[in-house]
């Protein structure tokens, strides 16, 4: 059959192809034009920390209940540093966050000794285990740190370190990684 194909009918196909690209929708100008920003601040891809009009901004944490990571918001004057903020997270929970079921799996299962933060990563330095007893659960400490850190605005991402080596830690899936990890990398374990 193809050898009874006009030479139309083969110039069919491309036509229909050259039609749809020049119809894409894209105008053509003969000049650049200005794009106008969207009115407002740009919309932030990491957490959500909100300020009042007074200044208070929400402090994130992930806390533990049973086997899931849950997202609580202290409202602060201002958000701390990097490394402040995980002092604060591995103070646990408070009072209020304790009567309402909130742990934390970090004592004895993650010795921190501190954060800095590089661009949008959050490097977060950890000590030789101990001979501390707690929760056995890295997974969970783990996802604590990286969900509470990427919380905030300014962080994207969260590395692991042991003496000033990458540091690979468990995911939510099973599986271990020494790249900077995302909340997403913990999603399954976070509160609906």
């Amino acid at each position: 059959m193809t050898a009874g194909r006009t030479p139309a009918r083969r110039l069919l196909p491309a036509l229909v192809v050259a039609a749809l690209l020049a119809g894409c929708g894209v105008p053509v100008d003969d000049e650049p034009r200005l794009v106008q920003p969207p009115a407002g601040p740009f919309p932030s891809p990491a957490g959500t920390t909100t300020a009042d009009p007074d200044g208070r901004v929400d402090e994130p944490f992930c806390f533990v209940r049973g086997d899931e990571l849950v997202v609580v918001n202290r409202r602060v004057e201002g958000l701390p540093g990097v490394d402040t903020h995980l002092q604060h997270l591995l103070a646990g929970p408070d009072g209020g966050e304790r009567r309402r079921g909130l742990a934390t799996a970090l004592p004895g299962t993650v010795s921190v000794a501190g954060a800095t933060l590089s661009g949008t990563v959050a490097t977060v330095d950890v000590r030789e285990a101990g001979e501390e007893i707690g929760r056995s659960d890295e997974v969970l400490a783990f996802g604590q740190i990286v969900c509470s850190l990427t919380q905030r605005p300014d962080v994207y991402g969260v590395a692991f370190r042991r003496g000033g080596q990458p540091l690979e830690v468990p995911r939510a899936d099973g599986s271990v990684s020494a790249l900077p990890l995302t909340a997403a990398d913990y999603r399954p374990l976070l509160s609906r």
